[in-house]
């Protein structure tokens, strides 16, 4: 059963993710530590000073060798103003990717609690029950939280 915690920070991932200029998916993280403080927010979209044109948004050609991840750009942003993520509790609006699920167990992230695992493509199924196995493998705690839940 989620606490109130968990569904205001779901909340709160899912509010970042609508900053998402990705027509397709808006996927949101808050990056959260043992205090409940938050440390990091990302959402899907392209690095700094590349042009998000809607072009480039709508062609998945162009747009997946630019884009990224929520998580990515949650972890990437921390490590920009310099703060550790070591030992924070992640939290996404949709199950982690294995590119990012790299990323999150080597940013020290110990455990990942998403929501939305139920409105998932089904090309997506495969890398997302792979990346759970290598999160849990590493010893992170996983959880998937239903949307009635939140």
């Amino acid at each position: 059963m989620p606490t109130k915690w968990d569904v205001r920070f779901l909340d709160l991932a899912h509010h970042i993710s609508l900053w998402s200029k990705d027509p397709s998916t808006k996927v949101g993280c808050v990056v959260v530590g043992a205090d409940r403080e938050i440390r990091s927010t990302g959402f899907n979209g392209f690095p700094r000073g590349i042009e998000d044109s809607l072009d480039r948004l709508e062609d998945r050609e162009q747009k997946y060798p630019l884009i990224c991840h929520a998580e990515e750009n949650a972890i990437m942003h921390a490590a920009r103003i310099g703060v550790s993520l070591k030992d924070c509790t992640a939290y996404v609006t949709w199950p982690p990717c294995t590119r990012c699920a790299r990323s999150l167990i080597q940013a020290g992230i110990v455990e990942v609690v998403y929501t939305g695992g139920d409105t998932i493509p089904e090309r997506w199924h495969e890398d997302f029950e792979r990346s759970t196995n290598m999160m849990r493998e590493a010893g992170l705690k996983v959880r998937n939280i239903k949307p009635d839940e939140a």
